[in-house]
């Protein structure tokens, strides 16, 4: 068995693969700051939960601490790193620009350069549907290009993609990032529409629809995530003999790099999607609709192919099922009547 970093290991995605990962015989060394950005008692809650489990071991650290990266990669000796730890949302963004440089510029280099220096066999990190920005060409392929991001946030995780690159080509360093779509489930984040959504209607309180409600979206749930990730984890990168200079495919390279979708590739419309939460709470929804916030995307869709001929594995989760999972939790960790 493989001993593996999990960055964000007390983030929604990090908890439940560092699960998937203890459960399936690994040794799991997981690293979290602990920052504020949302309710630290919930990353607390999803700790607690690790801890006790045979394998586990917590670090509490910064990924934009570089000696203590350094010190950390050199004591432990990684064979896989999954790198998931970054300031996500497209929203702050705009409001806080520097917390994206430090986590996912400045953490990302910190990574590599533990990577490089350590001997890590294989480096998946995280990327986000959100690098398509301004393409709208559907659904989304890991063969497009894309060069126009609507956000900050968008734009640190192209960039994660670019260093990777740079690493693979020049130190020959296995590298695969993936593109997650709107990550959904138990355990989820609250700043993510369906804990904002539940948690409202439960209050009652009004919830706020962007665009009119006229929004699709590729909801993927938890388990699919991190189904793809363990596959992905187990299939190192190699390099695409056919790839040339001439005509670069963006998801493939002549050094051992890839990039994928991981995606539940059917769109649900947003109103759908609020429609279920009112179902599976029996409760009904204060709706404010209000215009599309800067920075967000009307649409996305994911084409997993590559990820699907790769791996053997497709998301599939129906939205209905990973709606009724997460009100179950909901319901229960926050004791609603």
């Amino acid at each position: 068995m493989s001993k593996v970093l999990v960055t964000g290991a007390a983030g929604f995605i990090g908890f439940h693969l560092s699960e998937r990962l203890l459960k399936d015989g690994h040794e799991v060394v997981g690293l979290d700051n602990l920052n504020a950005y949302y309710d630290v008692r919930l990353k607390e809650a999803r700790l607690a939960r690790l801890q006790p489990k045979t394998g586990f071991r917590f670090e509490k650290l910064d990924l934009a601490e570089r000696e203590r990266m350094a010190k950390l990669f050199e004591k432990e000796r990684f064979d896989i790193v999954v790198n998931l730890a970054a300031q996500a949302g497209v929203r702050y963004s705009l409001q806080n620009p520097h917390a994206y440089v430090d986590a996912n510029l400045v953490g990302f280099i910190n990574i590599l350069e533990g990577c490089r220096h350590s001997g890590v066999k294989h480096l998946v990190f995280a990327s986000s549907s959100s690098v398509y920005g301004a393409n709208t060409t559907m659904p989304f392929s890991v063969h497009q290009n894309v060069d126009h991001p609507l956000s900050l946030y968008a734009a640190t995780k192209k960039a994660n993609e670019l260093m990777a690159h740079t690493y693979s080509h020049l130190y020959r360093l296995p590298c695969t990032g993936l593109r997650f779509f709107t990550v959904y489930g138990p355990w989820g984040r609250p700043d993510m529409a369906l804990f904002l959504f539940t948690k409202a209607i439960v209050e009652g309180n009004p919830i706020t629809v962007f665009n009119h409600g006229k929004m699709r979206r590729d909801f993927t749930y938890i388990d699919d995530i991190v189904e793809g990730v363990v596959r992905v984890m187990n299939n190192t990168a190699t390099p695409n003999a056919a790839w040339t200079g001439a005509k670069p495919d963006p998801a493939t390279s002549n050094a051992p790099y890839r990039i994928y979708n991981i995606g539940n590739h059917e769109p649900v419309e947003l109103m759908r999607f609020v429609d279920l939460i009112q179902e599976k709470l029996g409760r009904k929804a204060v709706i404010e609709y209000a215009d599309m916030q800067a920075g967000d995307v009307p649409a996305t869709y994911a084409d997993v192919e590559d990820l699907s001929r790769d791996v053997g594995f497709a998301p599939g989760t129906p939205i209905e099922t990973g709606i009724e999972r997460f009100v179950k939790w909901y319901t229960e960790f926050y004791g609603v009547k």
